[in-house]
């Protein structure tokens, strides 16, 4: 089951007692789904927790003539449809009126009416959740969105997020395939839509896998640096050999001075060692500086016999 799934069968096991919450979640159902009016009311998803919801607010609060079908969805990963249609057209007029709506309005608009409250302004948001929105799984990425039918009603919605007093939304919104789409990036945003919602423990988890994320990221950061670190000690330790192992076939680690010879043949016996440990087990023991500054002494010496040498075969 997708994070978007456990999500929606999280806001389905809400229970509530109160008839007007109940009302508003079962308007922000209908209103965001594609067919809400006289002619036709009709709640579609792929979600079985969503339409058994669906169902249970409308027996409980209208008692219409309903009908339930189910598709199978194969161009879509084989999913399943699942359609709760009021089939009376009495219940359907009775229904519409009773969320404040009338037959001549010219488009549909969220009756303002219908959210008197807080918590029935957050029960409205969890049916459009429950109506048109979804999550990505937070360990991919962080992304939520309603994909809304109309342009109006997606003004709506982004004013009455905007309005929320207890957290700071900010939705954007794009058109996608002619249905305007309104969603949120970033986990602390999604992490407080969920718990708005009323889904408290897939908020817990996203802050969960957030924090694990975060580990490996930072698990990940110093790992790379190490073998970055790794990689410079053993380019210059192969650069340093190779100029000791000259300055040995040309004149002789005789020719160095005495801190400089020391030095060269510690480098050849630990060709691994970093400057730090090179310079902690010279007699005396000199700092990393030191011990870089007698390594550049020793690759100048180096330079400068080979340039001496290709001199020499010149003339």
């Amino acid at each position: 089951m997708s994070f978007s799934s456990e999500v929606k069968k999280e806001l389905c096991q809400i229970d509530s007692s109160d008839r007007e919450i109940l009302k508003s979640e079962l308007y922000g159902m209908l209103l965001f789904g594609r067919t809400f009016g006289k002619s036709g009311i009709v709640f579609s998803t792929e979600s079985p927790f969503a339409a058994k919801r669906a169902t249970f607010l409308l027996e409980n609060l209208y008692m219409p003539i309903i009908e339930k079908q189910t598709a199978l969805r194969t161009r879509l990963g084989k999913n399943h449809l699942y359609k709760i249609s009021v089939v009376d057209s009495n219940d359907r007029q009775r229904i519409f009126e009773d969320f404040g709506h009338y037959e001549k309005q010219v488009t549909l608009r969220v009756n303002r009416a219908n959210l008197s409250t807080e918590e029935q302004t957050a029960a409205f948001v969890r049916g459009v959740f429950l109506s048109c929105g979804s999550v990505s799984d937070p360990m991919k990425s962080y992304h939520a969105e309603f994909c809304v039918p109309y342009k109006n009603l997606s003004r709506d919605l982004c004013k009455i997020l905007t309005e929320v007093t207890e957290c700071d939304f900010s939705p954007k919104t794009v058109v996608r395939n002619g249905a305007y789409i309104v969603y949120f990036k970033g986990s602390e945003q999604i992490c407080d839509l969920l718990a708005y919602l009323g889904a408290s423990v897939s908020a817990m988890e996203l802050m969960g896998t957030k924090a694990v994320k975060q580990v490996r990221n930072n698990v990940n950061r110093r790992t790379n640096s190490e073998l970055a670190n790794i990689s410079k000690v053993v380019s210059a330790s192969v650069k340093q050999i190779e100029a000791i192992k000259a300055i040995k076939k040309t004149v002789g680690l005789e020719a160095l001075p005495d801190d400089l010879k020391e030095i060269a043949a510690l480098r050849l016996e630990n060709p691994d060692m970093s400057l730090r440990a090179l310079g902690e087990n010279l007699t005396p023991p000199i700092s990393r500086s030191g011990a870089n500054h007698r390594m550049q002494r020793l690759m100048e010496f180096a330079q400068g016999k080979e340039e001496q040498n290709g001199k020499r075969n010149d003339d």
